[in-house]
């Protein structure tokens, strides 16, 4: 096998969990905080193992607990991820839901800094300098029964109360690359004390301030739904030095509909292999009767294909809008959907199992578990994109879901010496470090 040179090696599966190790065994003991004593079993050694659940694609954290005491299982999760000590899923539940989630931020951003470094963003640059990044909310767990202190409540008018938390995603996109890059998500709940709900406008609130503090040198235009376009989400945007591509409807801001009407606007028709694109745009309007000074510019655009489908998009932009840039404007706008389809129906219907619940907790469990689907998640992305063994190991598999079954099928039944030598077994079993004896 001759891939090994061809390799990033910083980007491999090993230097990134390498760094994500460092940044949970940083982590203090938080059973300490809460009047217990500090255990045997590290929480780097928790998060590590709960990661390696939703790495492997593990349906629950209850099979993964069956194994723990498999040598072979217990070997391969110290190679692979580190773990000295495996906790049982009861020890790690109870663990991980007295953790501060904050506490899991670096791990995201230490990844980031890894794909600064291998120029991976290069690629990605949208308008010849920015980032696209896409914002929206998601459902991560409901329930009419199990519920915790941070929960937000939805109550019906049959008397029942649906319990539920969601998360603000924030994912790195480009129209032309599949792959997508989340940074660390924002949880949707009460706060400690709180009576009110959450919301996702909320979320943002908290998420954007983070977000400027964690990646200062990075220029961004933001794109999410009409549901943004307000002045309170857009406004934080403007103050942060990035830019803004949402999407925008009657419904939300009819003055800027009725304000646009008679207007007389430039327009564009460009053909894309089998579509045709109906463009028009106006620069330098108000948002809305009650912010007149806060000017947005108006992108109108219809698409329709060969089978005579027929699509309709509108966006608001802080972007001066041209002939030269409004194709490429309402592609990034158009793009949006990637964090639905290409984030969170990934997470949700192939194999990471997002709505699933793996434990609830008391506090925080359920969005640790969250964010650690996520980091699992922007480590696969990130190996798709730049691993050519990865890519050669799932091409191998011919889809997602067997690759993600022989690759557990592996772990729980070979001893494994490195990712590498997994991937280079799964592509050729006549090679790689995978064995039916611990040859350590």
């Amino acid at each position: 096998m001759g891939m090994h040179a061809s390799e990033k090696k910083h980007l491999s599966a090993r230097a990134m969990l390498s760094k994500i190790r460092a940044v949970f065994k940083a982590i203090p003991d938080p059973t300490k905080d809460h009047g217990g004593q500090k255990h045997a079993i590290s929480i780097a050694d928790c998060l590590m193992s709960a990661l390696a659940v939703f790495g492997l694609k593990f349906p629950s954290l209850l099979q993964f607990d069956h194994g723990r005491d498999d040598p072979v299982i217990k070997h391969n999760l110290t190679t692979l991820y580190g773990v000295k000590n495996v906790p049982s899923d009861t020890y790690m539940r109870e663990k991980l839901d007295l953790l501060d989630q904050n506490r899991l931020r670096p791990a995201f951003t230490k990844l980031f800094s890894l794909i600064q470094r291998g120029k991976v963003l290069e690629d990605y640059r949208f308008l010849g300098k920015y980032i696209l990044v896409a914002l929206d909310g998601t459902g991560l767990f409901s329930s009419d029964k199990v519920h915790c202190e941070n929960c937000c409540e939805r109550h019906h008018r049959d008397g029942r109360i649906t319990y539920y938390h969601q998360m603000l995603g924030a994912v790195v996109i480009h129209p032309d690359h599949r792959e997508v890059f989340p940074f660390c998500p924002e949880p949707i709940s009460k706060g400690d004390g709180s009576t009110k709900n959450d919301c996702e406008q909320n979320a943002t609130k908290r998420f954007l301030p983070q977000f400027f503090k964690e990646h200062p040198h990075l220029s961004v235009v933001f794109t999410s739904d009409a549901l943004s376009a307000k002045v309170p989400y857009l406004q934080p945007i403007l103050e942060g030095g990035d830019h803004f591509i949402v999407g925008v409807n009657d419904t939300g801001n009819p003055s800027l509909f009725k304000w646009l009407k008679g207007v007389e606007m430039e327009t564009k028709r460009v053909v894309r292999g089998n579509e045709t694109w109906e463009l028009s745009f106006y620069n330098h309007i108000p948002l809305n009767d009650a912010n007149p000074d806060f000017e947005v510019n108006f992108i109108d655009c219809k698409i329709s294909n060969d089978k005579g489908k027929v699509s309709h998009f509108s966006w608001i932009t802080d972007l001066l809008v041209t002939q030269e840039n409004v194709v490429d404007i309402a592609r990034g706008g158009r793009a949006r959907w990637k964090v639905e389809n290409e984030t969170f129906n990934t997470l949700k219907n192939q194999s990471y199992n997002f709505e699933h619940n793996y434990g609830h907790g008391h506090k925080h469990l359920c969005h640790i578990l969250g964010l650690l689907m996520f980091l699992a998640f922007l480590i696969d992305q990130i190996q798709q994109r730049c691993c050519a063994l990865f890519r050669a190991a799932m091409q191998k598999a011919k889809s997602k879901t067997r690759f993600w079954r022989r690759q557990q099928s592996i772990f729980t039944e070979l001893y494994i010496a490195s990712w590498e030598d997994l991937y280079i077994w799964m592509v050729d079993k006549t090679h790689g470090g995978v064995t039916m004896y611990d040859t350590s």
